[in-house]
């Protein structure tokens, strides 16, 4: 038997490096296909035994009993039979309604930190079952590698495609998932592509359009990115369903010198892309 006192987890970002809508279910959800990528970038929870479940945040929204982290934590009690309680700290880097999955990556590192500290010993696979149930990125932040992902988000075939330099910008807007899926305007019948393509895919996001419509600030920040096409490895974009988007750069030298010419206008940072989750390469360290 042993304890685990404390653990101190990465949760980190995710980049859609393409995003189609092929199609709606008769329940109402969406049939997609992206390519999902970690950055190395992301926030930070910090686990440590309680006698009860507690949330601890600088921001008092996110505190809130639908906050995904005590929603996971809830479901893996209840899951395992288990009445042990956590505190559990969240620092938060990632914006809100960025498209970048932050509060997936919450939900997914809290179901893998509480299963260490309870002692549960749930497999991986059962993680990602949970997981699902929560949202459908969560299950590819629980198996922690680069990802082509069909059906609702759920279906993962892993990818290792190339790993850029990306400056990441994020508009000062928050822009709601729902909504964007429930938009009468969104395109939802792009033509599906094969796994094999999926690696090497110049796609593009089929949110971009409607959001670059109803959000200047977004248009602004596509906008300021393409100035630096000639710098850069591809075209800027869109992640997720938005705000936050994206521009790959080959070095990091490229992408901090675009950001510094950026600063002054709009708010980002630079981050590498990663195909495995910097979470379970800490996990497997220990």
């Amino acid at each position: 038997m042993y304890s685990i006192d404390r653990l101190v987890l990465p949760a980190p970002a995710k980049i859609n490096r393409f995003l189609h809508i092929t199609g709606r279910r008769a329940d109402g959800y969406h049939q997609l296909q992206t390519l999902l990528q970690f950055l190395d970038y992301g926030d930070e929870l910090i686990i440590t035994p309680h006698s009860q479940l507690m949330l601890d945040t600088a921001s008092a929204e996110l505190r809130s009993e639908n906050n995904l982290i005590l929603q996971a934590a809830r479901l893996l009690q209840q899951t395992a039979g288990c009445t042990q309680g956590a505190h559990i700290t969240l620092n938060k880097k990632l914006p809100v309604g960025g498209g970048l999955g932050g509060g997936s990556s919450n939900a997914a590192t809290a179901l893998l930190g509480l299963n260490i500290v309870w002692q549960l010993g749930l497999q991986q696979d059962q993680l990602a079952a949970l997981g699902l149930m929560l949202g459908a990125d969560v299950p590819f932040f629980v198996h922690g590698c680069s990802a082509f992902a069909e059906g609702i988000g759920e279906q993962l075939v892993y990818m290792e495609p190339s790993e850029p330099w990306y400056v990441v910008l994020i508009p000062s807007i928050s822009i709601s998932t729902a909504a964007m899926y429930g938009h009468e305007d969104l395109t939802r019948d792009t033509s599906p592509i094969t796994v094999c393509s999926a690696n090497d895919h110049k796609g593009t996001n089929d949110f971009e359009p409607l959001v670059r419509r109803l959000y200047p600030e977004v248009d602004s920040c596509l906008t300021m990115m393409d100035d630096f096409d000639h710098l850069s490895m591809g075209s800027a974009m869109l992640s997720g369903s938005g705000a936050c988007v994206f521009k790959p750069f080959a070095s990091q030298e490229a992408a901090n010198s675009v950001l510094a010419a950026l600063n002054a206008e709009a708010n980002g940072f630079i981050a590498r892309g990663i195909n495995r989750s910097p979470l379970h390469s800490l996990l497997c360290e220990h």
